[in-house]
């Protein structure tokens, strides 16, 4: 490979997405340029190193091994210019600096609302971005600069060493049943349990996946017989008889008219509301002061 060469960035960006992708046509739609003009950047791209970086197909395309080498040099660089231009380019929304926060909806409603609202308070004038999502997809957004802060639980795979984190609240979480459908007196085993109507959260979030790691642990399988992606649909449907609900205490204070907490036989491990930040980039005051909020209480 020749050295001392001055490759444009944007050959460089084309190689990243046709690499994601394994796309041409793909790469383009993202890139908003010509299929034509993708093959032509790569192919520059292979001259001036001296490598083939993809096998061609008639449909798909898959990566050389030098450009498996390149694409994992390559994606952390990407990654790290568009955090950096999102952190530039949010520094003025609609007249003023804005804070961008992720979390999941039962987050948002039953733990930020309050916060948010002192926030306000304190800085009126600045726009505050909130985008919902699992505490996964939350992680994601942080990882590529789409948030400056996300409020996540805790375990959660997604986060990773890069991240800055700060506990700001240890729940348990409660199954949860209308006892008219489900008398259930006592302490109640999880294999007991195991045989009745389970009504947890989907696959795609770090709650179903505590509760199925809960149930290996005591080496029972879990087979629910309901999941969705709300905890408040998931309250409504054990108050008409359903089954039995699996959310986070929080979200049941002052929500168990017609239902009953069910006794565990088995210790519930705590869980933890985390808020968490990209810990290679300055934090902009607004976003100290709200984490500072959630600590302080």
């Amino acid at each position: 490979m020749r050295g001392n060469m001055d490759i444009n960035y944007e050959l460089y960006k084309v190689f990243y997405h046709v690499a994601k992708t394994l796309s041409f046509s793909e790469a383009a739609g993202e890139l908003y340029i010509s299929q034509s003009a993708v093959s032509q950047s790569v192919k520059v791209l292979e001259k001036r190193l001296d490598q083939t970086l993809f096998v061609r197909s008639t449909k798909r395309v898959s990566l050389t091994k030098e450009g498996e080498i390149l694409y994992k040099h390559i994606e952390p660089a990407i990654n790290l210019i568009t955090r950096g231009e999102n952190q530039l380019l949010r520094s003025v929304v609609r007249g003023g600096a804005q804070l961008r926060i992720a979390a999941s909806d039962t987050i948002c409603r039953y733990y930020l609302v309050p916060y948010l609202n002192r926030f306000h308070k304190e800085w009126p004038d600045l726009h505050i971005r909130i985008t919902n999502g699992t505490s996964l997809k939350c992680a994601e957004l942080l990882e590529t600069g789409e948030a400056d802060l996300i409020v996540a639980n805790s375990p959660n795979p997604a986060l990773n060493n890069s991240m800055q984190l700060a506990t700001v609240k240890i729940f348990h979480d409660v199954f949860i049943a209308n006892p008219e459908y489900f008398p259930l007196p006592g302490k109640i085993p999880l294999a007991d349990l195991q045989k009745l109507p389970i009504l947890m959260l989907s696959k795609l979030s770090t709650t179903s996946i505590f509760l199925h790691n809960l149930f290996l642990q005591h080496s029972l399988d879990l087979a629910p017989a309901i999941e969705l992606g709300s905890n408040d649909l998931l309250i409504d449907f054990a108050k008409i008889g359903l089954g039995i609900a699996f959310v986070p205490d929080f979200c049941v204070v002052d929500r168990l008219d017609h239902l009953s907490i069910v006794d565990i036989a088995e210790p519930m491990p705590e869980r933890k509301l985390i808020a968490a930040c990209d810990g290679s980039l300055p934090l902009s005051e607004p976003a100290k002061y709200f984490i500072e909020l959630l600590e302080k209480h």
